[in-house]
């Protein structure tokens, strides 16, 4: 019997999600005709091509706020790590829980795994190995990174760490491994006025095989509301057992990726992630 996850063959056994990514130019998209003619765009081009999608005409959005975590020196920048919080938000008002992120991403799936995000808390910890797809240098390109999770989705908002790299390691101990003084200051990236206001829209679901269904929305990035900085289309997916060798659906994504930048050649926008906005350096 073939192996199904020999290179070629199937995605690699670690992959539990894989997401595509497209960067939006932020001119108008705090708009609700803006979106909506993305919308329309998408459902458009999806009976174009021929892959059904289940769109949503009544989603709700979700408010929440983002900020990153680093200290002076951008040890966790230079070391492939990323340490984020998410606030979300009821108009204005923010919840007591927030949702924190530690993820090792990095060009090679090997890199990726130089760090373990497994963190030591009692919290509900989830833990993904993600492919994600960028854009690569021109339309109709593609490029990969892996993100390497774990993600504690209700984290006391009062009670993150207490601003040190000690703290950190004690949420997630391989950060030891950064070997550097663990009273070093860990500070908002940019200051606690780069926190970023995020409104995310669901779509509707992408359907390129029986067991390759992805959930597709919209996100934007706003220093305030009515100041977006930025968007981003986005589509995902789990990989499973089941789905893991299903190579025509994994192919049939990768192949609507390239044909949608074609397609939406004026709404992109260039760069590689949103938090390399964050930081001002590309990832």
């Amino acid at each position: 019997m073939k192996d199904k996850n020999k290179k070629g063959v199937g995605l690699d056994t670690k992959i539990t999600n894989r997401e595509f990514k497209l960067l939006l130019k932020p001119e108008g998209l705090d708009r609700r005709s803006r979106i909506t003619q993305l919308s329309s765009l998408l459902v458009a081009f999806c009976q174009k091509v021929g892959v059904e999608f289940f769109h949503l005409d009544n989603a709700n959005t979700g408010l929440r706020n983002v900020f990153f975590y680093d200290t002076p020196g951008e040890h966790f920048r230079r070391n492939n790590l990323i340490l984020r919080v998410r606030e979300s938000r009821q108009n204005v008002w923010v919840d007591d829980w927030c949702e924190v992120t530690l993820k090792c991403r990095a060009h090679t799936l090997k890199e990726s795994l130089t760090y373990s995000p497994k963190a030591n808390v009692p919290h509900k910890v989830r833990l993904r190995l993600k492919e994600e797809i960028l854009r690569g240098d021109g339309l109709g390109t593609a490029r990969m990174i892996y993100s390497n999770n774990a993600i504690l989705d209700t984290v006391p908002v009062d009670a993150i760490f207490d601003r040190t790299l000690q703290s950190v390691v004690s949420f997630f101990p391989d950060l030891k491994k950064l070997e550097v003084e663990p009273e070093l200051p860990v500070r908002v990236v940019g200051g606690r006025t780069n926190k970023v206001l995020e409104a995310c829209l669901p779509l509707g679901n992408l359907v390129f095989g029986a067991g390759v269904q992805a959930h597709c929305d919209v996100g934007i990035w706003m220093r305030s509301v009515g100041d977006p900085i930025i968007g981003e289309l986005a589509y995902s997916y789990r990989v499973t057992e089941e789905n893991r060798g299903d190579l025509q659906a994994h192919k049939k994504a990768d192949k609507f990726f390239k044909q949608l930048q074609l397609a939406l050649g004026d709404w992109l926008a260039s760069g590689t992630t949103k938090t390399a906005l964050v930081y001002g350096k590309p990832e």
